[in-house]
């Protein structure tokens, strides 16, 4: 079996990959930076020395990288069973505040790379009339909030990209589950003044994306939403 993770140096995408290597799964993940990418791929087989680990070292806001990533899955796995869509960049902000090109950024990071990366892996899908998408939006995709400006745009969009994946490959027995976690304890929420007891540990994020899995063929969780015990922050 094998999972592609994309954003999986740390924080949810590390927890995930983590918890496959651990059922089994041969991954291949990526992320921005060698040394957190290179660390995580030493932690991740610690998991389960019997599984491949591949690493790659990608700017999911670049195109070109995007489909050379996707090219290189195609060399090392001939089939993909579980791609989850993690790559994303939060910066926070009002839309008339911004500087000029965020949203440009940020659609490029959290949206365009899961439509590029998907349509690229999909005939490692297809044919075998197998495998499960996950695509990590937020609970900004659900609601709006102050400051939430491009970040939430881009995230809605990625759950409206999820629904639609979902009516397109239900035909070729492919699940497809939108995952919409409120805040938790990753990096993007360095230097924030919160209790890290009032956030979410990702190794749960990666636990539900588990469960999801674990259904029958034919059942498929089409939206998940996690929010902290006393609510988003």
């Amino acid at each position: 079996m094998n999972a592609v993770i994309t954003g999986a140096s740390k924080g949810i995408g590390k927890a995930i990959a983590e918890k496959l290597a651990q059922e089994g799964f041969n991954v291949a993940i990526c992320a921005r930076h060698a040394d957190t990418l290179a660390s995580a791929k030493a932690a991740i087989q610690a998991k389960n020395p019997a599984v491949t680990v591949h690493a790659e070292l990608v700017d999911m806001g670049d195109k070109a990288q995007v489909l050379a990533f996707a090219a290189k899955i195609k060399t090392v796995f001939s089939s993909v069973d579980i791609l989850v869509n993690n790559a994303g960049i939060f910066i926070p902000g009002a839309i008339h505040q911004e500087e000029d090109g965020l949203l440009e950024k940020l659609m490029a990071v959290n949206v365009y790379s899961a439509y590029h990366l998907t349509r690229e892996l999909l005939p490692l899908m297809i044919p075998h009339r197998n495998g499960h998408i996950f695509n990590m939006c937020s609970t900004a995709s659900h609601k709006a909030y102050p400051n939430g400006g491009s970040y939430s745009i881009t995230k809605y969009a990625l759950l409206g990209f999820s629904k639609n994946l979902r009516e397109e490959l239900q035909a070729h027995n492919i699940r497809v589950t939108a995952v919409s976690p409120g805040p938790t304890l990753t990096a993007s929420w360095e230097g924030f003044e919160a209790a890290p007891d009032r956030m979410m540990p990702p190794e749960d994020i990666a636990s539900v994306i588990w469960s999801a899995w674990s259904m029958a063929k034919q059942t498929v969780i089409e939206e998940i939403l996690l929010r902290p015990m006393l609510g988003d922050i």
